[in-house]
Protein backbone atom coordinates (compact mmCIF):
# COMPACT_ATOMS: atom_id res chain seq x y z
CA UNK A 1 0.00 0.00 0.00
CA UNK A 2 1.12 3.57 -0.63
CA UNK A 3 0.13 6.90 0.85
CA UNK A 4 0.63 10.23 -0.87
CA UNK A 5 1.55 12.74 1.81
CA UNK A 6 0.71 16.30 0.85
CA UNK A 7 2.57 19.03 2.71
CA UNK A 8 2.05 22.75 3.19
CA UNK A 9 5.13 24.96 3.38
CA UNK A 10 5.71 28.35 4.95
CA UNK A 11 8.45 28.92 2.34
CA UNK A 12 11.33 28.44 4.76
CA UNK A 13 14.61 27.23 3.28
CA UNK A 14 14.96 23.44 3.54
CA UNK A 15 18.52 22.00 3.42
CA UNK A 16 19.54 20.30 0.17
CA UNK A 17 20.33 17.12 2.10
CA UNK A 18 17.00 16.96 3.90
CA UNK A 19 16.64 13.15 3.95
CA UNK A 20 17.42 12.88 7.69
CA UNK A 21 14.60 15.36 8.35
CA UNK A 22 12.02 13.22 6.51
CA UNK A 23 13.46 10.02 8.01
CA UNK A 24 13.14 11.50 11.49
CA UNK A 25 9.54 12.50 10.87
CA UNK A 26 8.69 9.00 9.64
CA UNK A 27 10.29 7.43 12.72
CA UNK A 28 8.29 9.83 14.89
CA UNK A 29 5.06 8.86 13.16
CA UNK A 30 5.76 5.14 13.35
CA UNK A 31 6.58 5.43 17.05
CA UNK A 32 8.27 2.78 19.14
CA UNK A 33 8.66 -0.19 16.85
CA UNK A 34 11.18 -2.97 16.32
CA UNK A 35 11.36 -2.19 12.58
CA UNK A 36 13.87 0.59 13.28
CA UNK A 37 16.58 -2.02 13.88
CA UNK A 38 15.77 -4.30 10.95
CA UNK A 39 16.05 -4.32 7.18
CA UNK A 40 13.59 -1.69 6.00
CA UNK A 41 10.43 -3.14 4.51
CA UNK A 42 9.25 0.26 3.35
CA UNK A 43 10.38 3.08 1.08
CA UNK A 44 9.68 6.74 0.52
CA UNK A 45 10.28 9.23 -2.24
CA UNK A 46 12.03 12.57 -2.17
CA UNK A 47 10.03 15.77 -1.86
CA UNK A 48 8.55 17.02 -5.11
CA UNK A 49 9.41 20.39 -6.58
CA UNK A 50 11.47 22.99 -4.83
CA UNK A 51 13.72 25.71 -6.17
CA UNK A 52 17.27 26.46 -5.15
CA UNK A 53 17.75 29.29 -2.71
CA UNK A 54 21.19 29.78 -1.19
CA UNK A 55 22.09 26.69 0.83
CA UNK A 56 18.81 24.89 0.32
CA UNK A 57 15.44 24.60 -1.36
CA UNK A 58 12.21 26.50 -1.08
CA UNK A 59 8.96 24.63 -1.66
CA UNK A 60 6.55 27.40 -2.56
CA UNK A 61 3.39 26.85 -0.50
CA UNK A 62 3.33 23.07 -0.89
CA UNK A 63 5.13 19.84 -1.73
CA UNK A 64 4.52 16.10 -1.28
CA UNK A 65 6.13 12.69 -1.06
CA UNK A 66 5.04 9.05 -1.08
CA UNK A 67 5.49 6.41 1.62
CA UNK A 68 4.98 2.73 0.75
CA UNK A 69 5.12 -0.46 2.79
CA UNK A 70 4.41 -4.16 2.42
CA UNK A 71 2.69 -4.22 5.81
CA UNK A 72 -0.56 -2.28 5.77
CA UNK A 73 -0.35 -2.10 9.54
CA UNK A 74 2.75 0.05 9.20
CA UNK A 75 0.88 2.38 6.86
CA UNK A 76 -1.87 2.72 9.47
CA UNK A 77 0.74 3.54 12.13
CA UNK A 78 2.17 6.31 9.96
CA UNK A 79 -1.29 7.75 9.31
CA UNK A 80 -2.11 7.71 13.02
CA UNK A 81 1.25 9.33 13.81
CA UNK A 82 0.61 12.10 11.29
CA UNK A 83 -2.83 12.73 12.74
CA UNK A 84 -1.26 13.11 16.20
CA UNK A 85 1.54 15.39 15.02
CA UNK A 86 1.64 16.51 11.36
CA UNK A 87 4.73 18.70 11.73
CA UNK A 88 8.01 17.84 10.03
CA UNK A 89 10.58 20.67 10.24
CA UNK A 90 11.67 23.80 8.37
CA UNK A 91 8.10 25.06 8.09
CA UNK A 92 6.74 21.83 6.57
CA UNK A 93 3.49 20.30 7.86
CA UNK A 94 1.31 17.53 6.49
CA UNK A 95 -1.98 18.83 5.14
CA UNK A 96 -3.53 15.75 3.51
CA UNK A 97 -3.05 12.00 3.11
CA UNK A 98 -4.27 10.09 0.06
CA UNK A 99 -4.27 6.28 0.18
CA UNK A 100 -3.37 4.26 -2.93
CA UNK A 101 -3.85 0.50 -3.07
CA UNK A 102 -1.05 -1.55 -4.58
CA UNK A 103 -1.65 -1.87 -8.35
CA UNK A 104 -1.84 -5.16 -10.24
CA UNK A 105 1.36 -5.98 -12.09
CA UNK A 106 2.44 -8.39 -14.83
CA UNK A 107 5.52 -10.66 -14.80
CA UNK A 108 7.81 -7.91 -16.08
CA UNK A 109 7.69 -4.24 -15.22
CA UNK A 110 9.89 -1.17 -15.75
CA UNK A 111 9.79 1.52 -13.08
CA UNK A 112 11.21 5.00 -12.97
CA UNK A 113 12.62 5.90 -9.58
CA UNK A 114 11.34 8.59 -7.23
CA UNK A 115 14.55 8.56 -5.20
CA UNK A 116 18.06 7.49 -6.27
CA UNK A 117 19.02 3.82 -5.94
CA UNK A 118 21.92 2.90 -3.66
CA UNK A 119 23.76 -0.39 -4.21
CA UNK A 120 26.49 -1.10 -1.68
CA UNK A 121 28.44 -3.93 -0.09
CA UNK A 122 31.31 -4.21 2.38
CA UNK A 123 34.54 -5.67 1.03
CA UNK A 124 37.55 -6.01 3.35
CA UNK A 125 36.11 -3.45 5.77
CA UNK A 126 35.57 -0.98 2.90
CA UNK A 127 32.13 0.06 1.71
CA UNK A 128 31.87 -0.19 -2.06
CA UNK A 129 29.13 1.61 -3.99
CA UNK A 130 28.07 0.10 -7.32
CA UNK A 131 26.79 2.08 -10.30
CA UNK A 132 24.13 1.27 -12.90
CA UNK A 133 26.68 0.67 -15.66
CA UNK A 134 28.25 -2.28 -13.81
CA UNK A 135 26.62 -5.62 -14.65
CA UNK A 136 27.27 -6.94 -11.13
CA UNK A 137 24.86 -4.31 -9.79
CA UNK A 138 21.92 -6.36 -11.07
CA UNK A 139 22.96 -9.40 -9.06
CA UNK A 140 23.29 -7.30 -5.92
CA UNK A 141 19.88 -5.67 -6.44
CA UNK A 142 18.39 -9.14 -6.90
CA UNK A 143 20.15 -10.46 -3.81
CA UNK A 144 18.77 -7.65 -1.66
CA UNK A 145 15.26 -8.15 -3.00
CA UNK A 146 15.39 -11.90 -2.33
CA UNK A 147 16.49 -11.22 1.25
CA UNK A 148 13.53 -8.90 1.82
CA UNK A 149 11.07 -11.32 0.21
CA UNK A 150 12.24 -14.15 2.45
CA UNK A 151 12.03 -11.95 5.55
CA UNK A 152 8.44 -11.20 4.60
CA UNK A 153 7.73 -14.91 4.25
CA UNK A 154 7.22 -14.66 0.49
CA UNK A 155 8.55 -16.78 -2.34
CA UNK A 156 11.87 -15.39 -3.61
CA UNK A 157 12.42 -17.87 -6.47
CA UNK A 158 13.26 -16.52 -9.93
CA UNK A 159 12.86 -12.82 -9.13
CA UNK A 160 15.32 -10.62 -11.03
CA UNK A 161 16.03 -6.93 -10.48
CA UNK A 162 18.29 -4.81 -12.67
CA UNK A 163 18.96 -1.39 -14.16
CA UNK A 164 17.57 -0.45 -17.57
CA UNK A 165 20.87 0.36 -19.30
CA UNK A 166 19.05 1.26 -22.52
CA UNK A 167 17.75 4.41 -20.86
CA UNK A 168 19.75 7.31 -22.26
CA UNK A 169 19.13 9.60 -19.30
CA UNK A 170 20.71 7.35 -16.67
CA UNK A 171 23.20 9.04 -14.36
CA UNK A 172 24.89 8.79 -11.00
CA UNK A 173 24.42 11.28 -8.18
CA UNK A 174 26.50 11.82 -5.06
CA UNK A 175 24.09 12.16 -2.14
CA UNK A 176 25.19 13.04 1.38
CA UNK A 177 23.34 11.60 4.34
CA UNK A 178 24.60 13.04 7.62
CA UNK A 179 27.96 13.95 6.06
CA UNK A 180 28.40 10.49 4.51
CA UNK A 181 28.66 10.50 0.73
CA UNK A 182 26.69 7.90 -1.21
CA UNK A 183 27.22 7.28 -4.92
CA UNK A 184 23.68 6.61 -6.10
CA UNK A 185 21.93 5.87 -9.38
CA UNK A 186 19.09 7.60 -11.19
CA UNK A 187 18.09 4.96 -13.70
CA UNK A 188 14.88 2.99 -14.38
CA UNK A 189 14.58 -0.46 -12.83
CA UNK A 190 13.48 -3.64 -14.63
CA UNK A 191 11.92 -6.36 -12.49
CA UNK A 192 11.05 -9.91 -13.61
CA UNK A 193 9.01 -12.04 -11.23
CA UNK A 194 5.53 -12.97 -10.16
CA UNK A 195 2.96 -10.16 -9.83
CA UNK A 196 3.16 -10.62 -6.06
CA UNK A 197 6.96 -10.23 -6.05
CA UNK A 198 6.79 -7.12 -8.21
CA UNK A 199 4.06 -5.60 -6.03
CA UNK A 200 6.28 -6.24 -3.03
CA UNK A 201 9.20 -4.46 -4.73
CA UNK A 202 6.99 -1.50 -5.63
CA UNK A 203 6.19 -1.09 -1.96
CA UNK A 204 9.54 -1.76 -0.28
CA UNK A 205 11.80 -0.19 -2.91
CA UNK A 206 15.03 -1.55 -4.38
CA UNK A 207 18.66 -1.54 -3.35
CA UNK A 208 20.06 -0.57 0.01
CA UNK A 209 18.91 1.97 2.61
CA UNK A 210 15.31 2.32 1.44
CA UNK A 211 14.47 3.25 5.05
CA UNK A 212 16.38 6.53 4.73
CA UNK A 213 15.03 7.61 1.35
CA UNK A 214 16.79 5.61 -1.35
CA UNK A 215 15.36 3.27 -4.01
CA UNK A 216 11.71 4.32 -4.08
CA UNK A 217 9.83 3.30 -7.24
CA UNK A 218 7.22 5.34 -9.11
Amino acid sequence: MRIHIKIKSDNSVVPFNYQPVITGAIHKWIGENEIHDKTSMYSFSWLKGGRKNGDGLIFENETSFEFSAHDNGLIKSVIKGIQNDPTINFGLEVSEIVIQETPSFSNREIFFVSSPVLVKRKENEREIHFTYDKVESDGLLTETMKTKLMRAGLNADNVQVGFDRNYSGAKTKLVYYKQIGNKTNICPIIIHGTPEQIAFAWNVGVGNSTGIGFGSLK
